[in-house]
């Protein structure tokens, strides 16, 4: 079953319960009820109210650990143990990208299987960096800021030509904003 369509599922099967229970108050609401059934009610009623507070909270906690154990953030005031590092300075409208040792100029080539360290910056407003694999898909994004630096962590799986596209609108030159690197299949050694 696609997960859109087993979702949806759950959520009218959840919304079908709530109407039925209004309807079930609503049809016992005239009804008159001695003490003791009130008291046995009540009792019932803040048992299930605990319970449900404790479900929702198991709930909370597993969707919070699925959704963020592998958040993909690293520290951003901590060395990263990184095999390759990328200076990337945004400025409109363009991307200069860089390595340590790296001719100017020359295009970036980074290797598979590899952590890369991008540090992110911007020299005059903010940008969106993102990175699209060559599927066309965006692989990793960040925000370019001025006078700060973000750092991501991302290992590149697929070799291939990856380019990079600002995702916030700069002005006039955003649309072309546009930068491209090689990611080189890792030799075996």
């Amino acid at each position: 079953m696609i997960l859109q369509n087993l979702v949806w599922t759950i959520a009218l099967t959840g919304m079908g319960l709530v109407a039925l229970a209004f309807l079930y108050v609503i049809v016992n609401a005239g009804n008159r009820i001695d003490p003791a059934a009130q008291t046995a009610a009540q009792r019932r009623s803040a048992g299930m109210r605990k319970g449900l507070f404790w479900a929702l909270v198991a709930v909370f906690i597993a969707a919070s650990y699925v959704s963020l154990h592998r958040f993909p953030i690293p520290l951003q005031h901590a060395a990263l143990d990184a095999a390759q590092v990328v200076d990337v300075q945004a400025r409109q409208w363009s991307w200069q990208l860089s390595q340590p040792g790296q001719q100017p100029g020359a295009m970036l080539r980074l290797t598979s299987g590899s952590p890369v360290e991008f540090r992110v910056t911007s020299a005059d407003v903010n940008h969106g960096f993102a990175i699209y694999a060559p599927n066309g898909r965006i692989a990793i994004q960040t925000q370019a800021m001025p006078g700060f630096t973000n750092k991501i962590l991302h290992t590149f799986t697929e070799p291939g030509t990856y380019r990079v596209m600002c995702l916030e609108y700069c002005g006039l030159g955003h649309a072309p904003m546009v930068s491209a690197f090689e990611v080189a299949a890792a030799t075996g050694g």
